[in-house]
């Protein structure tokens, strides 16, 4: 499939090209990373298919969400995704791996979990694999098991604050571009807090039907309006990239 840049110079263009000339790493807060989040979503906004969102993109979408965990510090994804999708290692590919040390960046993304009562798979590749390093975020006194993967747990007793949780990964671990890769209710949550930055969202030429989470789940209405950064095409899977509009108070 061939991907067309329609905003914000036309023609011709790969992934690469565009996720390479980002820069995300130096877009950093002084007290926290630069947040994006990647979503994809069909044309009537589910955001999963059968409880996954793996179904609903192509293989380009898959591309750009690999290129964006190549260039951030670390990736963000909540308890019900990782029990859903089961991650591995972040970057399988070690030609990727060497490319972020060619960058100045650790061969891997730091992985970051969210989980209110630490229930998660263990035995799930990310954690048997004992590639990169996980960090998890949560309110649970409960003891995780030994790991291949170096785990670090950071407990929040009365509930995980994202803020502060943002500002651990900045200051105690140099996570200067984060990238949020879900769920609905993480995303919906970090929005609220007023922690994202940018959103890249693929949108799928098809429909879903049926009743599911949408991008944001859990968020209260309230209109928060976005600007159209860039936007891409492939075979009529259309790539948006949105940053927030400052709102006057």
């Amino acid at each position: 499939m061939s991907l067309r840049r329609l905003l914000d110079e036309p023609g011709a263009t790969t992934v690469e090209e565009e996720v390479g000339r980002l820069g995300l790493v130096d877009l950093a807060h002084g007290d926290r990373p630069y947040v994006v989040t990647n979503f994809v979503v069909t044309a009537d906004g589910r955001a999963t298919l059968q409880g996954r969102s793996g179904p609903i993109g192509s293989s380009i979408d898959t591309a750009m969400l690999v290129a964006l965990r190549a260039v951030a510090d670390a990736v963000m994804i909540g308890a019900g995704t990782m029990r859903a999708e089961r991650y591995g290692r972040a970057l399988k590919d070690p030609a990727k791996r060497a490319a972020r040390e060619r960058n100045g960046l650790e061969p891997d993304p730091l992985m970051v979990l969210v989980s209110g009562r630490l229930d998660l798979p263990w035995d799930a590749p990310l954690f048997t694999e004992g590639g990169g390093h996980v960090v998890v975020f949560t309110a649970s006194a409960a003891e995780a098991p030994s790991t291949a993967t170096p785990v670090e747990v950071v407990r929040h007793p009365d509930g995980v604050d994202l803020a502060d949780a943002l500002r651990h990964l900045r200051a105690e671990h140099g996570v200067r571009a984060l990238l949020c890769e879900g769920g609905p209710h993480l995303h919906g949550n970090l929005i609220r807090a007023d922690l994202v930055d940018e959103l890249f969202i693929t949108l799928a030429p098809k429909l879903g039907g049926g009743e599911g989470p949408g991008l944001a789940s859990g968020l209260p209405e309230h209109e928060r309006p976005l600007e159209l950064k860039a936007l891409l095409e492939a075979d009529g899977e259309l790539f948006a990239r949105y940053g927030f509009v400052a709102q006057t108070p």
